[in-house]
């Protein structure tokens, strides 16, 4: 469903991924992790093409992610992106929000498009909060009001920036549970978070990357109870132990 094939990135002279080599099928919860600055958020960005690469190549359903606005358009109705620091509009309610891409990307009916919007805030609680303006919700509120909104296009794969990372700490488990829902529906999620007991409550697999590089790709279950790598070992060993 997805496939990247040595990808390579720069900003500058600056080497952000590293002959990166990933694939995920249909219904797969991958999560990446990894220490911070090591490419993770920006492995994300280039599934969903807000990246351009260097080199190698990457494949949603088959298609090519390169940076054509026709493809970029096809891509984006295939793959929603969840952003740390919510990314919604200040000036539309929670309800234009949720319906701005069906209605003026995908063309889709406005009556209906209301409808499931409102079916999808339900499904993340927000259903009472359709009316208002998103600068008077918090941030955990906030944050599922753009799941419910990446859920809108019916996308084949959701990827999710740290979704958690902008919240304080009592607003955490409300999103992480709305994720855990869809992951028990058989979406496709590429979550990159620093919560890794959640990971290990949701995932299929771990990858976890350094310097750019994936140096770990491995059921969840192995790479929590024996990690193939010193630094993976390293890594879970601090978080656990702080």
């Amino acid at each position: 469903m997805i496939a990247l094939e040595s990808v390579n990135k720069w900003f500058g002279d600056h080497q952000v991924l590293r002959d990166c080599t990933l694939t995920i099928s249909n219904g797969e919860v991958v999560v990446i992790c990894g220490p911070s600055g090591s490419g993770k958020s920006t492995l994300i960005k280039c599934i969903n093409g807000l990246e351009p690469v260097q080199s190698g190549s990457i494949r949603v359903d088959g298609e090519p992610v390169i940076q054509s606005s026709a493809v970029l358009l096809r891509l984006r109705r295939k793959v929603s992106m969840v952003f740390q620091s919510f990314e919604l509009y200040p000036h539309m309610k929670v309800i234009d929000n949720v319906t701005l891409a069906p209605v003026v990307a995908l063309r889709h009916d406005k009556i209906e498009a209301v409808q499931k919007a409102k079916a999808l805030l339900a499904k993340v609680g927000m259903a009472a909060y359709a009316e208002r303006w998103p600068g008077s919700l918090s941030g955990g509120q906030q944050q599922r009001v753009a799941i419910a909104r990446a859920l809108a296009t019916e996308p084949l794969a959701v990827l999710f920036d740290e979704p958690t990372s902008a919240l304080d700490p009592e607003m955490i488990n409300e999103v992480l549970d709305v994720i855990i829902l869809l992951a028990q529906s058989n979406m496709t999620l590429v979550i990159v978070t620093h919560e890794m007991g959640f990971a290990r409550r949701v995932a299929d697999r771990i990858v976890f990357m350094e310097n750019g590089a994936i140096v770990e790709d491995t059921p969840t279950a192995q790479f929590f109870a024996n990690p193939r790598t010193e630094r993976a070992a390293r890594f879970l060993e601090r978080i656990f132990t702080h």
